[in-house]
């Protein structure tokens, strides 16, 4: 610790002292023993002269010089802003933790603490020695010893009572998302978007805190990893904890959680860590290790939770430092540990894999550059875009709009990006383009059993020119990125306040939305539908219906068969047999969109109120299909219902309606029997359930199956099956 304090000197001047400081800061950044961590640049060096003398040490003593990173990131929760007050607390306690000399705008002095750091000795993921677990277990349970008074003002937010675990976890959790998350939600709101974190996944997780045990609080540490962790010279005592910026004050659990989990101890140490705390804590606090065995995970799966946002942003930031292919396959690997981490007690459906990652970390650096990617060929190659020509290109969206959109894309904040099943769009404002554009990227690894049979930009080009009232979006370019991303660029149909979120008629269409859906729908039939499908129109669209079912069923993998089974779904040889006893009128063909859930309709203020989007599952066929489709996807009451049927009949001849009132019923049952087997596969496989209107269709997967199976003539089994835990929960 150095050698005993010395009388201080009258103080003097202040200007002359701030001087003083001012200097033996600079001093220590070009002569210091230098080491940095994300928050301070630390600097070990002796007192000179005048510095000793205003700190009433003598001159020679080491000191640790802390300045502040002013490019740090606020990525830690604070319980209180000044260190130098927690250190006060603490001496009383723990007389060997650093003492603050100095305290300043953008720095402060600390008395030096003799030893090493145990990352030097025994770095992240070696066995920590026996002994040394002990110790840090008794350094833990010493800090309930400090007293509450003696501490700062707890923040206004905190729980009242000081025994509530429940509320206090809720309470770290809301200040992760106010002091983490928010802060940063402009740099980087739109990766969190991209790698599939929702912007209320923490709100949701302060949500889920059950109840717990109730434990007396106390003062923690709440970063105690290898780095802060002083192994002393003279052994007495052996450990010593530094760098006290982050404590709290609350449940001791909490204290323990970060532990096991900073420190990267092994995991076969893990049991000797927590027997080794309540050990120590037993005998200072018993009340402490009330619940421990129960309530431990909660407070490990908070800390993995909250981590996903400092470990990516730290990531993506290491790549504006150093820009290579290695930085970028380390930063990607960072990125995919910390989601892996974070997706159980976040719930996210699924992790992205690695290209996907690195396609994301590069689009947000080449946006936070501002595309200078000069003296970087194989970056600027990367960059590149192919046009495909398909897509004719547009006076009103020339090559250089490309450009200016996609290296806008990196860098839109999360309320203009949409992640679903297939594609990521990202709204974004591109100079000299009179309205927003969507850049409409194609996900990479994308299991849709449904698929695809027409082409969606030639399907939006013949809307365009057949100049019908159905509102939906242009194209303005077609192409690919020399990493193989297939992006299109259309036009932004949302609010015209590209602030405001879009609206979708989740709950059901209001009336004179269902009668404009309709008039759409109507309008479709004058789309010359030869120039996207020239084959189509030959008739028999429900056999043809009817026989992609049973091809999707036994195209289904091997693991969702096999419990299609044991629900009592029967297989595609069976199906086949059940469906070929119903047969349906033909009428006349037209252009249908074949997704009309609600997430593809967007609410708008003019005479159309819907438009229209996503037409990747667009096929030639039935009219009559498009609305019961829709119908089946979106909460229809039965009034909306038939007044949609009986407007769609008044509005179109007879040969496209003929004979609908006895088979729109077929149609909806190949509809329910299509979802039990869909959202049963994406239960099992975890597919696309990032996705609003797939989340919605597993949840109420029970009543799916039950309609389902009694449509067929069969009996619900049991559903007893681990994979149905999330839709019957």
């Amino acid at each position: 610790m150095g050698a005993p304090p010395l009388p201080r000197p009258l103080l003097g001047e202040r200007a002359s002292h701030d001087a003083t400081c001012r200097a033996f800061v600079k001093l220590a950044a070009e002569v210091g023993q230098a080491t940095s961590g994300h928050h301070n640049r630390n600097y070990v060096l002796p007192l000179t002269e005048g510095m000793a003398r205003l700190v009433g040490r003598e001159a020679g003593t080491s000191v640790t010089v802390r300045i502040r990173r002013p490019d740090a990131l606020p990525v830690v929760i604070r319980t209180w802003q000044n260190e130098a007050e927690i250190l006060d607390a603490v001496r009383g306690a723990l007389p060997h933790a650093p003492e603050c000399l100095v305290k300043q705008d953008g720095f402060a002095i600390h008395s030096f603490v003799e030893g090493v750091p145990l990352s030097s000795v025994c770095g992240n993921g070696k066995p920590v020695d026996t002994l040394l677990i002990q110790a840090l277990a008794g350094l833990l349970a010493q800090m309930a010893h400090v007293r509450r008074g003696a501490l700062p003002a707890l923040p206004t937010v905190w729980p009242c009572n000081d025994m509530d675990s429940q509320g206090f976890l809720q309470t770290l959790v809301h200040l992760a998302d106010r002091q983490i998350r928010r802060p940063n939600r402009g740099s980087f709101g739109g990766l969190f978007a991209a790698l599939g974190i929702p912007e209320n996944t923490l709100a949701e997780l302060a949500g889920r805190v059950p109840a717990m045990a109730r434990r007396p609080y106390s003062l923690l540490h709440a970063d105690l990893h290898r780095d802060n962790v002083i192994v002393s010279y003279a052994g007495d005592p052996p450990l010593i904890c530094v760098d006290w910026e982050l404590a709290t004050y609350g449940d001791p659990l909490h204290d323990l959680a970060t532990h096991l989990v900073r420190m990267r101890y092994p995991a076969d140490q893990w049991a000797e860590v927590v027997d080794a705390w309540a050990g120590a804590m037993q005998e200072i606090r018993p009340a402490a290790v009330n619940g421990l065995a129960r309530d431990l995970r909660h407070y490990l799966a908070f800390e993995r939770a909250q981590s996903v946002f400092p470990d990516v942003m730290r990531a993506a930031r290491s790549l504006e430092e150093s820009f290579t292919q290695t930085s970028l396959d380390e930063a990607t690997a960072e990125v995919r540990r910390a989601l892996e981490a974070a997706a159980e007690p976040l719930r996210l459906t699924k992790v992205p894999r690695e290209g996907e990652i690195r396609r994301a970390l590069f689009r947000w650096l080449v946006s936070r550059m501002n595309g200078d990617i000069s003296g970087r060929a194989w970056i600027a190659k990367a960059f590149e875009w192919r046009p495909d020509r398909r897509v004719p290109e547009r006076p009103d969206f020339p090559p250089a709009a490309v450009r200016e959109a996609l290296l806008a894309e990196g860098a839109a904040p999360a309320d203009r990006v949409f992640k679903g099943t297939a594609h990521l769009n990202t709204v974004v404002t591109v100079p000299g383009v009179d309205s927003p554009v969507v850049v409409r990227r194609k996900l990479p690894d994308v299991c849709r059993r449904e698929r695809g049979f027409l082409s969606e930009h030639a399907v939006l080009r013949a809307i365009e020119e057949s100049a019908t009232d159905v509102a939906a979006p242009r194209v303005l370019a077609l192409g690919e990125t020399l990493q193989s991303d297939t992006i299109a660029f259309h036009t932004y149909v949302g609010p015209r306040d590209v602030g405001r979120f879009p609206s979708h008629p989740v709950q059901g269409l209001l009336p004179h939305e269902a009668d404009s859906l309709v008039d759409q729908l109507c309008a479709l039939t004058r789309v010359r539908y030869e120039q996207v499908d020239p084959t189509a129109g030959e008739g028999r669209f429900h056999c043809w219906l009817r026989d992609q079912l049973i091809a999707l069923v036994g195209d289904l993998p091997k693991e969702s068969q096999q419990l299609a089974r044991h629900l009592g779904l029967p297989d595609a040889d069976r199906l086949r047999l059940i469906l070929s006893r119903h047969e349906l009128s033909e009428r006349k063909p037209a252009l249908l969109h074949g997704d009309l859930n609600p997430w593809n309709l967007v609410r708008r203020d003019d005479h159309l109120a819907l438009t229209i989007i996503d037409w990747e599952m667009a096929v030639v066929g039935d009219p009559l299909y498009d609305l019961v489709r829709h119908m089946h996807l979106t909460p229809t009451r039965p009034e909306i219902r038939d007044r949609m049927f009986r407007r769609w009949e008044s509005r179109l001849p007879a040969e496209y309606t003929h004979d609908w009132r006895t088979d729109w019923q077929v149609y909806r049952w190949l509809e329910i029997v299509r979802s039990a087997y869909v959202d049963l596969d994406r239960i099992v496989t975890g597919a696309s359930l990032d996705a609003p209107n797939v989340r919605r269709a597993v949840d109420s997967y029970a009543v799916t199956l039950a309609t389902a199976t009694a449509s067929l003539g069969l009996p619900t089994r049991s559903t007893a099956n681990p994979y149905l835990a999330r839709a019957f929960a």
